[in-house]
């Protein structure tokens, strides 16, 4: 264990739950209440990770444990419209609008729960545990793993709340799905939320998950996010990442997915204290895709930590993973990706690439790609770049009239244009690109509304260049 100077935040989540373990289970099935037991006693018996961890060495978490937080945190009773606390809309964007506040399911109508027509249902995961039993049973905590270090395990023990999505078989969903995940607590806050997301056989889901602050307050969030891809179904996971520079955000998303089903993920950060995103993809059915993106913008002391790790239980799947970073200040960044391919799992085809440009000579990143590879017919690689924007490519740009600035400019979005242009809905593309220009301008910070959004006009930004001709 971690010396008692150390462990404060630890002894806080024990103690905390011993006191509150009826409360946290008084509308939780039995499922639940048993996963928080074992999940207590994981953490009584393991630290939370520091970087004497080989996965933690390079993102240091340590100046939070002499902390702490609040973890009594109440659902909010104010009955004001998604719409008054948070400004959020894309020009052209459709999407099925649903709202986490301070850790909990927000609804001012008290709708906990919606069932639609065509049998899709989203809402509370407290709410779906009452209503759906045993469908909840069948496949809550099927995928993560409580186990993989100690703030899965707080996770386990502690959320409270989080959002329940259920496409049943055969269903398209047309709209996208978004997650909109807020937080406006003036004091230091440990929020732990959980989220389960179940698509049937045949469905297809596009889901947009969206972390942002609303105020400058340091909280500390811990998500933990179960995916579960049936048979043949297809699945879209766009997260958008705008955080205060006070605040820690733990992401764990873990997918399972099953025979011919395909997912694809892309992880855009504009903005955080500290980022940790972690996403563990197990290909257990024939013929299963993955597709894995990520972009992430860091400046001053913003810390980023991507970690990816791909298990190709089964032969005949593929997956592919790109990550592009840019940093600038002394802004620092993490990237593991680890694919592993197992014995028996022939004709797998696995590529890894994860590229960086360092703005300053004070910014730095650790990229480390790594292949586990038991199978021998396979097709695998990967690679990583770290270094400056190309300078003959700067020069020749300046010498036909472009300023130094745009030129620059110009040359950051290309190079994290290959990621983007993957996300497949046009509008939200277009959204997000304006919003990386803004970035790399040095224009996007938080506000007092979402940044993302609010100062987006009715029709996309251009450039005052035309790109074409360059």
């Amino acid at each position: 264990m971690l010396n008692k100077t150390e462990n404060i935040l630890q002894e806080h989540l024990l103690e905390y739950y011993k006191v509150n373990k009826n409360l946290l289970n008084e509308s939780m099935l039995e499922s639940v209440g048993n996963l928080r037991d074992e999940a207590f006693e994981y953490l009584k018996n393991n630290n939370l990770p520091t970087n004497k961890d080989e996965k933690w060495r390079s993102t240091n978490l340590e100046h939070l444990y002499s902390q702490t937080p609040g973890l009594d945190y109440k659902p909010t009773e104010y009955k004001k419209s998604l719409e008054e606390i948070f400004i959020c809309e894309v020009h052209g964007f459709e999407a099925k609008r649903f709202s986490m506040l301070n850790g909990w399911y927000y609804s001012p109508e008290n709708e906990k729960l919606k069932v639609f027509e065509n049998g899709l249902i989203v809402g509370s995961i407290i709410e779906a545990q009452k209503q759906y039993p045993d469908l909840f049973n069948e496949h809550f905590n099927s995928v993560a793993d409580y186990k993989t270090h100690g703030l899965t395990a707080s996770n386990a023990a502690l959320f409270k709340d989080g959002l329940f999505v259920y496409v049943p078989d055969n269903v398209v969903v047309e709209d996208t799905i978004q997650l909109i995940k807020m937080i406006n607590k003036e004091d230091n806050m440990f929020i732990n939320s959980r989220n389960l997301i179940i698509l049937g056989k045949n469905s297809e889901l596009s889901f947009l998950h969206c972390d942002d602050s609303i105020n400058h307050s340091p909280s500390l969030l811990n998500t933990v996010t179960e995916f579960v891809v049936s048979e043949n179904a297809h699945l879209r996971i766009n997260k958008l990442q705008n955080l205060n520079d006070s605040t820690t955000l733990i992401n764990s998303t873990f997918i399972k997915q099953h025979k011919n089903s395909s997912t694809k993920v892309n992880v855009i950060t504009y903005n955080g204290g500290l980022i940790r995103n972690e996403l563990f993809v197990d290909l257990v059915g024939e013929g299963a895709d993955a597709d894995l993106n990520g972009v992430y913008l860091m400046d001053k002391k913003q810390h980023i930590d991507n970690q990816v790790f791909v298990n190709h239980a089964v032969p005949n799947c593929t997956s592919s993973e790109l990550f592009k970073g840019v940093l600038d200040d002394k802004a620092s960044g993490v990237f593991n990706g680890y694919i592993f391919v197992a014995r028996d799992a022939q004709h797998t085809m696995a590529f890894q690439q994860n590229n960086n440009i360092l703005m300053s000579s004070d910014a730095k990143i650790d990229t480390q790609p790594f292949l586990e590879i038991y199978a021998d017919d396979v097709k695998c690689s990967h690679g990583a770049t770290v270094g400056q924007l190309d300078t003959e490519a700067l020069f020749y740009m300046k010498q036909r009239g472009i300023s130094h600035d745009d030129a620059l400019l110009l040359l950051m979005f290309a190079f994290t244009a290959e990621v983007t242009s993957k996300i497949n809905i046009e509008a939200l593309r277009l959204s997000i690109e304006d919003m990386i220009k803004k970035r790399l301008r040095g224009e996007l910070s938080i506000c007092e509304k979402c940044v993302l959004h609010c100062s987006v006009p009715e029709y996309p930004m251009e450039f005052d260049i035309d790109m074409s001709k360059i």
